[in-house]
């Protein structure tokens, strides 16, 4: 046996490193034989994914991709975590929310792995007069409480501060939010008639008197849930901010006093990248807003899994959405987490719910110990040059709102509405597409699902921005085949004519089957067209057999009394054949034709 020297050179010193034009020219080489013809310099940007704000992921990111320094954990410009520990401590705090008067609910969750609560009081929760009942029994001087009530947020804060007097809990001792959040409030409802004198005063009662207790929300949430862009959240989140500092220190706190006072809520998606470089940039761009302002840079962040993409249907799916969310919410370094159940969007969600949302985050801080690493995602090139950009974007859209006057001002305008409107727009023509997928609902749909029932829960307030759902179209389609099965004891059907053997047709067989029962529609694949109870069919097979025996088919099933004949594939010049599905076409408008032919409304 031949022993090698130990000299401390490298098993790969002697080959030459390999540069960034022979990878694309490798890249190039293998799209060609593909048939795609790039040239090397587009390789790249052939294989890169378009995200919104004008962003783009590429395939490959190296040292040559410079971003900032994001400094150290804990230290300006805090891109790296608002601590120098991160959540090595402990781990993020777990918040759940609560919206109904459920005393052994919240005394459940906090038993079993819940730090802090999250309560709804007035519209969209329960009564203030509740407030007391419901936190009967809970260590106040242990479990922060964090309250959202909307224009009640005066009575629900004097309630929660008499509670903490009642039950001997020491000022000093006192932690969590009372939610005062107008700018928020108006968002939501339209209601631009909220006086902020009440807040202010709050705002220097907490300052003064309550030093773990901050009285202001900064939450991003409605404008993420009217289907805002993360560039869009993080302008209007600093914009709102601003404006909170302004009103705060025109009320005679200190710019610190004011800062202090401050949570920033933002949502948490199942696009995990995005939302660790959201959480990353958010904190370097209050930093800089603290900066100029001479006020402490450090801003405390709330996560809360994203309700626009919580499905109605299929719902055991959003446990997974909501486990990488919650993953990324912890890796972005947020200081507390809200997992929603996954029957949130459904109604009130039961004890099971309950018990998989607090437990997604005991899992992935306790068995998975994903906050060992202070914030793990640092000094990946990927991570760094999207937080760069992401931040660019955001302060470019955070600049808009202050050209317009402020928050307040570019909500009434309309410029908010108007900016979010357009990237919902965007986003649903690829959801219609199936180029961003739901599983469950756009792709993998099953009719024979049992469908989850729960107790209604409390309306949230409405009257401002629209809140939307990524299943919405598709809920809407869903929605017209029960009632047709409700009516008459059937699904709308549609006949899948399969051609030759398994080889050729199973691929656009599934793919027909899955697009058609994503609106509901039933495929029959057994027996013939007359048998099967549909008005309309569909070709599947290879493009080889349609040019053989398409026409003919196409005939025999008009000549059976078939309305419509689609074929599964891209346009072509087949006698007969109505219309043609295949990947990329727009789902929802072939889904909600057919449904309209057939009479189903």
């Amino acid at each position: 046996m031949t022993v090698l020297p130990d000299d401390g050179l490298s098993l790969a010193a002697e080959f030459p490193d390999a540069t960034h034009e022979q990878w694309q020219r490798l890249v190039a080489g293998v799209l060609r034989k593909s048939g795609k013809e790039v040239s090397d310099d587009a390789a790249e940007d052939a294989l890169s994914t378009t995200l919104e704000d004008g962003l783009r992921a590429r395939p490959l990111y190296s040292a040559l991709d410079s971003a900032p320094d994001p400094g150290l954990p804990g230290f300006a410009p805090f891109t790296r975590g608002g601590r120098a520990e991160g959540n090595t401590l402990g781990g993020w705090e777990v918040r759940q929310r609560h919206t109904a008067a459920d005393n052994g609910a919240v005394l459940a969750d906090l038993e079993n792995g819940v730090a802090s609560l999250w309560l709804a009081v007035g519209a969209g929760g329960f009564p203030v007069s509740s407030l007391g009942p419901v936190l009967d029994g809970v260590y106040l001087d242990l479990a922060p409480v964090v309250l959202e009530a909307g224009r009640e947020v005066e009575p629900a804060a004097r309630e929660l501060l008499r509670l903490y007097e009642e039950r001997g809990v020491a000022r000093d001792a006192t932690r969590g939010n009372l939610g005062a959040d107008p700018l928020g409030h108006e968002a939501r409802t339209g209601d631009d008639g909220f006086d902020f004198a009440p807040v202010a005063a709050l705002a220097r009662l907490c300052a003064e008197e309550y030093p773990g207790l901050r009285a202001l929300t900064v939450d991003a949430l409605p404008y993420h849930e009217a289907g805002g862009s993360a560039a869009q959240e993080l302008g209007a989140s600093l914009a709102t901010g601003v404006a909170y500092l302004r009103e705060l220190t025109r009320a005679g706190l200190s710019v610190e006093q004011a800062a202090d006072q401050l949570e920033f809520r933002y949502a948490a998606t199942a696009d995990q990248f995005l939302t660790i470089a959201k959480l990353r940039a958010a904190r370097r761009l209050w930093a800089r807003v603290a900066e100029v302002c001479g006020a402490p840079g450090g801003q405390v962040q709330h996560a809360v899994t994203s309700p626009v993409m919580m499905s109605r249907r299929d719902p055991w799916v959003n446990m997974l959405r909501a486990t990488v969310a919650t993953l990324a919410a912890g890796v972005g370094g947020a200081e507390s987490v809200t997992v929603l159940p996954f029957d949130h969007a459904l109604g009130l969600p039961d004890a099971f719910a309950r018990r998989i949302a607090r437990n997604t985050s005991t899992i992935l801080v306790e068995e998975s110990h994903l906050a060992r690493v202070i914030d793990p995602a640092g000094g990946s090139w990927y991570v760094e040059r999207l937080t760069d950009e992401l931040a660019h974007a955001g302060w470019e859209f955070f600049q808009r709102i202050e050209q317009e006057g402020g928050q307040a001002a570019a909500l009434r305008s309309g410029l908010v509405g108007e900016e979010l409107a357009a990237t919902w727009a965007a986003r649903s023509a690829k959801l219609a597409k199936r180029r961003e997928p739901v599983t469950g609902v756009s792709e993998f749909p099953n009719l024979a699902e049992r469908s989850v029932a729960r107790e209604p829960a409390p309306e949230p307030p409405s009257g401002g921005l629209p809140r939307v759902r990524r299943d919405e179209a598709y809920e809407a389609l869903r929605a017209r085949s029960d009632a047709h099965l409700a009516a008459t004891g059937t699904r709308p059907r549609i006949f899948l004519a399969a051609l030759g053997p398994a080889a050729a047709h199973t691929a656009r067989l599934t793919f027909a089957s899955n697009l058609f029962q994503a609106g509901g529609i039933e495929p029959v694949t057994d027996g013939t067209f007359e048998d099967s109870g549909a008005t309309e069919a569909c070709l599947c097979s290879s493009d080889a057999l349609y040019e053989e025996r398409a026409a003919e088919v196409t005939a025999s099933l008009k000549s059976a009394g078939a309305a419509q004949v689609f074929l599964a594939g891209r346009p072509g010049q087949y006698s007969g054949v109505d219309a043609y599905v295949f990947a990329g076409c727009d789902a929802v408008a072939v889904l909600s034709a057919t449904l309209d032919r057939m009479g189903v409304s």
